[in-house]
């Protein structure tokens, strides 16, 4: 494939995750939109560093791929909690959790 070809893939995967940011309002929903954002920008940085034979991307990628985990694990954590107080994961009733 070419170098087009995968950077049109990696903006799809970062719309269709972006887009379901926006729209969803459920937190498990949201936490897999904003992996998917994170996915495709790992793949545009990896397929222009293969373009230009440079390694600088594949660092970009390694340090992406350390904030999706960090992210899963606290996105988790907090989705447990509000998920044992409140007996849904709805993004809307967050706000009531203040204070």
């Amino acid at each position: 494939m070419e170098t087009q070809s995968y950077l049109i893939v990696a903006t799809l995967i970062f719309l269709i995750g972006a887009a379901g940011f926006l729209v969803r309002r459920n937190l498990i929903v949201l936490f897999m939109s904003i992996e998917l954002m994170l996915n495709g920008a790992a793949l545009a940085f990896v397929t222009l560093a293969r373009q230009h034979q440079q390694m600088d991307g594949h660092v970009f990628v390694f340090f992406i791929i350390a904030l999706a985990a960090a992210e899963a694990a606290v996105g988790l954590s907090i989705l447990i909690a509000v998920f044992r107080l409140r007996h849904r994961v709805n993004v809307d009733e967050l706000s009531e959790l203040k204070g």
